[in-house]
């Protein structure tokens, strides 16, 4: 079996537990950066990524609406058949940096939102089954209106240009 073959999804149980696992890793990983650029007192960056968990919660919820009265498979995290190591809206977690402003807090989101959707797209394309392309399909327009979204946001954002945050405590080095 090629690798190509080895990442297609064949049935909607194992499509949905596929997009359960995105999306709940998804909004996990908001939550941390958020609740990081919270402790580090960037209250605006972490207003957006507490907005993107919110975004990311509303799929989750309607995948499970999805999956009601289907048992959903046990996937082992190495056995996810995503391109990437990990979940594809999960990850740019070493891009995040407690002084980041809104701009570079968008660039990791639109970089998150932009695997999100390609991952459905992939499955909208090569699924053999027709309800799994068809769900997968309405996936791909939900994550391609955040992309515009953000990039939108990423627009007004850059048209402000907004100056870096000081460090107030930075790292000690010796000298």
């Amino acid at each position: 079996m090629s690798s190509d073959q080895s990442r297609i999804i064949e049935s909607l149980v194992e499509f949905l537990a596929h997009a359960l696992e995105l999306e709940e890793a998804s909004v996990e990983h908001y939550e941390e950066l958020a609740d990081s650029m919270e402790i580090h007192n960037n209250p605006q960056v972490a207003e957006l990524f507490r907005r993107m968990a919110g975004f990311s919660q509303e799929h989750a919820n309607q995948v499970r609406v999805r999956a009601e009265g289907l048992e959903l498979p046990e996937i082992s995290p190495w056995e996810f058949k995503w391109t990437c190591p990990g979940s594809p809206e999960s990850s740019c977690m070493e891009e995040a940096h407690y002084l980041m402003n809104t701009a570079q807090a968008l660039q990791i989101a639109l970089f998150n939102e932009i695997r999100g959707r390609d991952f459905y797209l992939q499955v909208a394309e090569t699924s053999p089954d027709v309800n799994v392309r068809w769900q997968a399909q309405e996936m791909v327009e939900e994550e391609a209106l955040h992309v515009k979204m953000l990039e939108e946001w990423l627009q007004e954002v850059e048209v402000e240009v907004e100056t870096p945050l000081e460090d107030l405590d930075p790292p000690n080095s010796p000298e």
